[in-house]
This record gives C-alpha cells, structure tokens and sequence, in this order.
C-alpha cells in the first residue's frame, strides 16, 4: 500500500465480519482520530500498528514537555552568550545548543516515522526546521573558528531560535496567531501604502512651509529642514511621543501653522489608526471565522474514520458497541472518572441500548473537551465529631447569618472603610490600632465560613475566589505582623520590607473584587480567555526576541549605563561622546540599551508603550547611523500598528463571545440528561448550599427547614460544566451556567 493510502483519513481494513470486535490495533487507531479531533490536530500519520504506537508516544505529555523544555532553553541561551548577563564560556553555551539541536533533530525523526515520507517532506514547517538546524550547526562552526583565532563573529543564527518555537506541532495556536497576520497583511497593506502616501504629503507641504524660514528647535538645529528628518518627526508625530514639542517653534512663529499639525493628527492619528483597527479586527473575524469551519470540518472527518474502523452492524444500521466505546474513552482520556464516564454513555447511548449510534458517536470529542469539575461533598467535621453542638439552635443560628446576603453586605461596608483607613496617615495610632481590628473582622470571617461551609469544599480545586480571599488575609496578618516587629525593633529597619508591608496591606482591598458580582465576571471571563492570551504572548515573545538578537548585534556596547553616585564625566554621556548635549543623555536613559538580552526585552518594551521611543531612537542613531532609525520604525509597525491591533481584535471577540454566547448543543445536551436522570441541581439551588464558584453567593434570605434538608442532601459527589467550550478552538473559554450532577458516592447512574 503506497504511503499516501496509509496516510491519515483513510480508511483502513474492517473486521472480516460486521458482528466481529474490533482488535487493539483497530482502537489505539480510533483513539488517535478520537484524540486529533478533541485538540483539533492536523497531522497526518501512517495507520500501520507500529506508526500508530508511535504516534501516542508522540503526543504523550512528557514528550511534548521535553520538546518545550529544550525549545525553551534553546531560547534562554541568549541569557548567557555574549552580550550576555550571566556569562559563560562559548563551548558551554555551545554544547547546550548542540544538545537542544539533538533534541530537536530527535523530535523531528520521530514525526518523520509517523508520517508518510511525501507528506513530510511537502510540510514547510518541517522543512524550515531543518534548515535553521543546518544554518544553526554551521554558524556554529564558524563563529567558534573565528573565536579560536580572536576575532570577533557574529552570531547571526540565533534570530532563527524562535522558528522551533513556531515550527514544531505543538506550537499550532501560535502558528495560527501567525497566519492571522499573514492573512491581515494584504488588506492592511493597502491602508499602510495610502498611509506613507499622506504622511509624504504632509512632509512636503512642511518642508515648503517651514524650511526657508530659519527656524530652530529647543536644542538649536534646523527646524524642518530637511525631507527624511521631517517624515520621522511626523511619523512619531502619529504615535503622538513628541507632541507638542514637535510642533511649538512653528506654534511660536504663528498660530495659523498650528492648523498644519491639528489637520494632520485628525487624518493620520485618529482617522488612519483607527482604519488600521478596523481592517486587522474586519479580516480577523473573517479569517477567524473560516478557520473554525476547517477545523469543524476537520474534526467530523476525524471521527467518521474512527467510527467507521470501530462499527459493527446491529440490525440496519452500524454503531459502535458500548465495550468498544468505553476503552476508547479509556484510551483517549485515560484520568476520566468511572462517573464521568458514565455520565457521557448515557448521553450517547440515550436508549441504553448497549451501543452508540454514528450521530452520538462523533459528538465523543466534544464530550470530552467539555470540562466536567468532580467536587466531593461530605458532612462538615464539626458535624461528625459533635453533632448534638453542631446542630444546636446557637449554631444553625450562626450558619444562617453567615449564609444571609446582609452578612456579605456588612463585610463589603467593612472593606470600603479599611480602604478609608489605609489612605489616612498610618502613624496616627488610632490609624494603627485600626489596622488591627480591621484584620481581626477579616480573620473571623475566615473563621465563620470555615464552620458554616464544609472545608474541603469550600477550598476545593476549583474555588479559586476562596483562595483568593483566604490568600489575601493571610498575606494582610503576615504584613500587618511584620510592620509592627520592624516598628518595634528600632535597631533595625529595612525600606524594602516597608515596601513589601504596604504592598501587602493595600491588596487586602482586592476582595472587594470577590463581593462585586459585575467584577466577578470580568475577571473570570479575564481568567478564562487566559490560556489563549498566552498564544500572542508567544506571538509577542517570537518578535521580540528576534528584534532584541539584532539589536543586540547592532547597538551592543554603544551605549553603557553608570552608576547615579558616579563623578565619571562619562556618565553624563552614557559612556559615548556622540550622545553629548542629546535629549537621551540629559533624560538619563543610559540602562536603556541593548548590552544584554533582559536589556533588550525591558527597552522593546518601553518602545511597545511608544512614549519618548523617538528619544530612543535618536539616541541609537547618534552612536551609529542615522538609517538605524529604521529598526526602531519596523519594530513600531511590526508590534504597535500589527500584532497590538490583532491581540486587541482577539480581546474585543473574545469579550463578545463570553458576554453573549449560549451554550453550545452538547453542553445543552449533557444538562438535558442530568434532568432526565432526575440527579440534577441547578447553579441557584447549589448556591444556597455555597458548594461552588461563589460561596459568598447572595442568598434569598434566611434559610428555613426545607433549606436545611437541602443542604443534608447535598452531600455526596457532584459534577459541573466548567466554563470551557470545544466549539471554538481560537477562543478557549466560554461563559456557560453552571449546572451540577448530584449523585451519592456508591450511584452508578443506572
């Protein structure tokens, strides 16, 4: 069978008969569909037994880890080469990389034995993986030659790291971030071009109109004097860094010149920026649109070949029998609960029929993908150990006010006041003593929730705003005990800790974030579009850290940062003449340079934020040339026009989807079953018990005897949708309401 038949897709030799059960071979292949679908994975691999075992070695946690653990410290050599800031001799640093390199090249074998040779060597990212190795081996080479004989090479080939990063298969989401600009680029292209085309206008229209009449700048230059320096000075102009310096000895001159450089901004600032947003966030929705089409597209196809490997013919019709269903479940998501498991056969074998049919079949991987939370609710300790104390009418008293709403209400008044108290002057001793007290209420909240709530629910895995609570109290008793100890000990007094004291002290006020439900959701939309705000966090990494290598090659050693308490007439200068009298000498910007790779990144940064990045860049290019202002205005256009409008067009879809989205047809799907199996309870009667997300939940009021045996039934082992959705792969997190599976320990769910 040639390798493209044996590719991934089609199809592969049945069982010789209908009835018969398919072999191990048969559901190891139809889990690495089953599995391709769930995280959306593109490869294909040969279907042959060996390459198939391969391949879940391939995708394996621990081989994927290992991966980034070398992509990662590939990266992190920079951090030791020279220009470096933690030095180490080239044949360490080189080694390191030869055994990153070897890792790479081991990866890249292994991915060849899965796949077809064809399809391997058609892949460009793979190709692109091999040629950096090669480029990489052979700079290698000739920079330690050039260092056996002193003479000083250029690392070039460590600008090429970040391809590991973006190449291998595990990086696909970066990749995707990638291809949203490469899909951008010809309709921004067109905007950027019109653009330089109106700021060149108005370079013109400012060369005849200021050039011949002897103006002069703050520092006594020319004033627009000269084409290339007025369309710099008007492209920062656009950045709004040098407004309005740029424009005063016009202003001083007559105000009607003033006109010039409003029309301008409205045009170029307002109008043209805010075309660019609207082009990136135009064609990223589109592009985005019909990438999850593929993908969708892809996944469907992914589970029709396992079904059709693992169906056998009941009656008229094929399906897949429940044994086979259950190992394949098994297979692809080995950690899954016996109950959770459950909970998915009945939703696919609705009439418990004993097999699954083709259409509930290929809704395995989104069933899978759908994030189901295990939380183990048992009796409160205090319940077991004294339940005659526990249950006396004092205590139910106590959990009543504890679970009333007046009771968040009264913390929330008290937390406004502490934040009263912590503006105030703090060497007050009244100020002081409150302080105390405030830390005290706080700390019998902790306490009263810790009795009214079963513990280990209410820190659960999940209860990320309990810990949060929790987390900042401890951290207020640790600073508020340390304040007063370094008080104490006159002999000893440590700014720093102060610092660390105060900090501590003011993030007490978070938890006001805890009680405001508005704040709740924003967060935790925040939170959960996090995993993929890392994607452009990779993106943004990827670009940085190849403009931060060349800048490093290029500006190294230009300019040197001295100490403040230094009397070297050198420290004026930032260790370069050239910068004498220069707005980046008396701004004392000497640390920003590139002599290290930390250096690079902090000053990328600072050119990301765009204010004074023109001072920035005047500097460099009076230690070097004055076309070195080119690097400085790719890096602007690169990051600041292209990358930050896409990542805000990601944020703003992103919000849209988790403010308005409904949930999606199979989390409907698995809520249906739970009501038919009569074991679910909705988010607002598990609340009354506070047993999840929010366990300082408003509630409707005291709660009588019927909410008292709600609660006694409530215990045992329940389940929710976390708010994660399959559906779209670009955008992870889905807001959904929570609903819960309520089942005792020993429930089987028949």
């Amino acid at each position: 069978m040639p390798g493209a038949r044996r590719a991934a897709g089609l199809h592969r030799p049945h069982p010789s008969s209908p009835e018969e059960p398919p072999a191990q071979e048969d559901l190891l292949l139809a889990a690495a569909y089953v599995s391709d679908a769930q995280y959306n994975r593109n490869v294909p691999f040969e279907t042959s037994p060996q390459a198939v075992r391969l391949y879940h070695f391939y995708n394996h946690w621990t081989m994927r880890a290992a991966t980034y653990f070398f992509i990662w410290g590939d990266l992190a050599l920079a951090l030791f080469e020279e220009p470096a800031l933690f030095p180490l001799p080239f044949l360490a640093t080189s080694i390191a990389e030869v055994l990153c390199l070897t890792a790479f090249s081991g990866r890249l074998v292994h991915f060849a034995k899965v796949t077809p040779q064809m399809v391997f060597w058609k892949d460009t990212k793979n190709i692109c993986i091999v040629v950096t190795i090669v480029l990489t081996l052979i700079d290698l080479i000739i920079y330690g030659s050039l260092e056996a004989v002193n003479i000083h090479g250029v690392r070039w080939s460590r600008a090429l790291r970040p391809v590991f990063l973006i190449n291998f298969p595990e990086s696909r989401q970066i990749r995707r971030a990638f291809r949203s600009i490469r899909n951008t680029l010809p309709d921004i292209l067109y905007v950027f071009l019109l653009f330089i085309f109106s700021m060149l206008i108005f370079s013109l229209m400012a060369l005849k109109l200021f050039g011949d009449r002897g103006l002069k700048t703050v520092e006594g230059s020319p004033y627009f004097t000269n084409i290339l320096d007025i369309a710099f000075e008007l492209y920062v102009l656009v950045t709004t860094a040098n407004s309005p310096d740029v424009m005063m000895p016009a202003y001083e001159f007559n105000w009607w010149y003033s006109l010039y450089f409003i029309t301008y901004i409205i045009i170029n600032t307002y109008i043209f920026m805010s075309v660019f947003l609207a082009v990136v966030y135009n064609n990223y929705r589109k592009h985005l649109k019909n990438e999850i089409r593929t993908l969708a597209y892809l996944k469907r196809h992914k589970m029709i070949e396992a079904f059709n490997i693992l169906k056998v013919k009941v009656g008229t019709e094929f399906v897949v029998k429940e044994a086979q269903w259950r190992q394949l479940a098994k297979i692809v998501a080995p950690d899954i609960s016996s109950s959770h498991l459950e909970l998915l056969l009945r939703i696919s074998d609705e009439g418990q029929k004993g097999y699954v049919d083709k259409m509930n079949f290929l809704r395995l991987a989104d069933l899978l993908n759908i994030q189901v939370v295990t939380i183990n609710i048992k009796r409160h300790p205090l319940e077991a150990w004294m339940p005659r104390v526990y249950q006396s009418s004092p205590s139910l008293l106590v959990q009543k006010v504890v679970r009333h709403r007046i009771f968040v209400w009264v913390y929330d008044v008290i937390i406004l006041i502490n934040a009263i108290f912590i503006a105030l002057d703090e060497k007050n001793p009244l100020i002081s003593y409150a302080e105390w007290l405030f830390l005290s209420l706080y700390i019998i909240e902790i306490l009263l929730k810790l009795y009214t709530y079963e513990p280990r629910a209410y820190f659960g895995r999940k209860q990320f705003w309990n810990w949060f609570d929790t987390l900042i109290i401890i951290a207020a008793l640790v600073a508020t005990v340390a304040n007063t100890t370094i008080q104490s000990a006159r002999k000893y007094n440590s700014q720093q800790i102060l610092d660390i004291v105060l900090i501590l002290r003011i993030l007490r006020l978070l938890r006001i974030i805890v009680s405001i439900q508005r704040f709740r959701v924003i967060v935790t939309t925040l939170i959960n579009i996090g995993p993929t705000m890392l994607t452009f966090g990779g993106l943004v990494l990827v670009v940085y850290y190849v403009f931060a290598i060349i800048g490093m090659e290029v500006f190294h050693g230009k300019v040197h940062f001295f100490d403040p308490s230094s009397t070297s007439p050198d420290a004026l200068v930032c260790g370069n003449p050239a910068l004498k009298d220069s707005a980046f000498a008396r701004g004392r910007y000497c640390r920003n340079n590139f002599n290290d790779l930390a250096a690079s990144l902090i000053l990328l940064t600072e050119l990301t934020v765009v204010n004074q990045w023109h001072v920035l860049a005047d500097g460099f290019a009076l230690v070097t040339h004055q076309a070195s202002k080119l690097y400085f205005i790719g890096f602007h256009v690169v990051v600041v026009i292209l990358i930050v409008n896409i990542f805000i067009a990601f944020i703003l879809e992103a919000f849209f989807v988790a403010y308005s989205l409904e949930k999606s047809e199979v989390e409907t799907a698995i809520e249906k079953k739970i009501q038919e199996l009569g074991v679910g309870v909705q988010e607002e009667e598990v609340q009354d018990g506070k047993l999840i997300d929010n366990v300082d939940a408003k509630d409707s009021g005291f709660s009588g005897d019927d909410g008292d045996n709600k609660r006694k039934a409530l215990k045992g082992l329940y389940f929710r949708i976390a708010s994660k959705s399959p559906m779209c792969p670009s955008l992870s997190s889905q807001s959904t309401r929570p609903w819960m599976l309520c089942c005792s320990r020993c429930l089987s769910l028949k």
